[in-house]
């Protein structure tokens, strides 16, 4: 065997040890031997193996995976520019806290620098947004490998630090790459490196009963649960992001951003922050607002706070219970409000992004999942009345990009095997496309990717740029309108889809079980966007 064969097996085995389950390889020469070692363990039924030829879409895949387990999931890539197209992935992992470690397979150190082929400094690509950086060799010490493979699973998994996020094992695997005859084994699994349990954070108690609101942004299902904990045993108001999984229950409101660029959002002066709220502008100015008392609850020290306000960060917090009226008022204006945007979405002559946001988000329940694109997608699910009992709901919220929402829906879809939906907008799908190119004999998700169809980005058009001022170039620089048809585009690569033209046809669409991969386009009309938005923020 040889010594870079050696030290795949170590590495593969130390993971498996560690509780990786699945792994996600984009193909390539330098990383051989660790994709020989990942195929034969995955055909033991050590692990789940997940190939894909782009790797931008499997370290999306590896993210969506890691996101909906909370476990750590590698992807495994070759040597040169393959390193530089995870950096997205990277990004979004590390602004979102989310357990991904990069194998990238490397050319010996000595060739850095000399002109030798497909040969950078790939430990500079990822430079600032890791968690921990373990530079290997096959050539070094067998016991180093086994003990940095771990290592990097624990700090991906933030086991001691309590902040989990992105980590790079870059492995340089010198030639011989493999051995000259006989199979390729699966890995030993070797002991597991154990780390103790971390302590219950103290309960800080917050005097007084002033105005509060508690407002969840992007969070896990722990975070989410204490949001809602809190703003129920206190009788507080909630304002709760989709991707929060606290937008449930009698607390949560459907309209909370619109209220608090209000008269009731004006009177608050204390607000408690769990997650990573990024949605909406009225939520950062009254994180921002002087005279209001911010109090973070978070467990890492990566901690949002935008208008440099906060003046508490704590573990748990515990709150006197608020005189009932100020809920009441809160939960009055909430149904009011919410008439309003449902008189305006009735009066549009076709389907509007918000109305379908509305019908997806009513179609998932029970088990199964959504998954919300950015810019508009997310932004219409916020305005949909909220449901009675919890949805499990992902997006990439990190860094709030467009890019990868098909691959990273696909991992969230495969890592909680339940039947999911993802809204996206039609630039997204583009993007992303080549997410649903899998191959033969590929773990395939029962995803429904359902695509609001506006011939570009229309959430332009209800910001600054969307302005008369600007018509001229709004088409070409800002809504960039691609010509391209979805459906055409899926069928393409093999994928069912068919689109849907009313309101009516899609809701028969999503009250059919999600069985398989699939497309549904609804088009849209973003002709009367921007003063639809005006519309529902003004309450008119």
């Amino acid at each position: 065997m040889t010594q870079s064969l050696a030290c795949a097996q170590a590495v593969l085995g130390q993971l498996l040890a560690q509780g990786v389950t699945d792994l996600v390889l984009a193909p390539g020469s330098r990383s051989a031997p660790l994709a020989l070692v990942a195929d034969a363990a995955a055909r033991e039924g050590l692990l789940r193996l997940h190939v894909r030829v782009d790797e931008r879409v499997a370290g999306f895949l590896a993210l969506g995976l890691a996101k909906a387990s909370g476990r750590c999931v590698p992807v495994v890539t070759t040597s040169g520019t393959a390193v530089g197209n995870l950096l997205p992935a990277v990004m979004e992992a590390h602004h979102s806290g989310v357990p991904l470690l990069v194998v990238s397979a490397d050319r010996p150190a000595a060739l850095v620098g000399t002109g030798a082929n497909q040969t950078t400094d790939q430990t500079a690509v990822l430079a600032g947004f890791l968690e921990h950086l373990a530079r290997m060799s096959s050539l070094a010490p067998s016991a180093s490998w086994p003990a940095q493979a771990a290592r990097a699973v624990l700090a991906a998994e933030g086991a001691l630090s309590r902040h989990p996020g992105p980590v790079q094992l870059n492995i340089e695997l010198s030639e011989p790459l493999v051995a000259g005859d006989g199979p390729i084994a699966a890995p030993a699994v070797l002991p597991a490196v154990r780390t103790g349990t971390t302590g219950t954070p103290e309960v800080v108690p917050l005097a007084g009963t002033p105005p509060t609101v508690v407002v969840c942004g992007d969070a896990d299902a722990l975070t989410g649960l204490a949001a809602v904990r809190l703003a129920a045993a206190a009788g507080l108001p909630l304002v709760a992001e989709p991707t929060s999984t606290a937008r449930f229950g009698a607390n949560a409101l459907a309209t909370g951003r619109l209220l608090l660029a209000g008269e009731l959002g004006a009177q608050a002066q204390r607000v408690i922050v769990f997650g990573r709220p990024n949605l909406s502008r009225p939520v950062t100015a009254l994180l921002s607002r002087p005279g209001v008392e911010v109090v973070v609850v978070t467990d890492g020290g990566d901690y949002v706070d935008p208008g440099w306000r906060a003046s508490l960060v704590a573990g748990a917090v515990s709150v006197e219970p608020a005189p009932p009226a100020w809920l009441d008022a809160w939960r009055q204006a909430d149904v009011a409000r919410l008439a309003d945007v449902t008189a305006v979405l009735d009066a549009a002559m076709g389907p509007t992004g918000p109305a379908l946001a509305r019908l997806v988000v009513a179609s998932v329940g029970g088990d199964a999942v959504l998954c919300l694109g950015n810019s508009n997608p997310i932004r219409d699910a916020d305005l949909a009345p909220v449901p009675a009992s919890p949805v499990s709901v992902f997006g990439n919220r990190g860094l709030s990009g467009i890019d990868g929402t098909i691959s990273t829906a696909m991992g969230v879809a495969l890592a909680t095997g339940a039947p999911t939906t993802l809204l996206c907008g039609d630039l997204a799908f583009f993007h992303d496309a080549g997410a649903l190119a899998i191959g033969p004999g590929e773990p395939r998700p029962a995803l429904r990717v359902v695509v609001a169809d506006d011939a570009g980005g229309s959430i332009f058009a209800t910001l600054e740029y969307g302005q008369p001022r600007f018509a001229e170039a709004f088409e070409r620089v800002f809504a960039t309108p691609t010509g391209l048809d979805p459906v055409a585009l899926a069928l393409g690569y093999g994928v069912p889809a068919r689109r849907v033209t009313t309101l009516a046809e899609a809701a028969e669409v999503l009250a059919e079980p999600v069985r398989g991969l699939e497309v549904v386009v609804v088009p849209i009309d973003r002709s009367g966007r921007a003063a639809q938005a005006r519309r529902i923020a003004l309450g008119e």
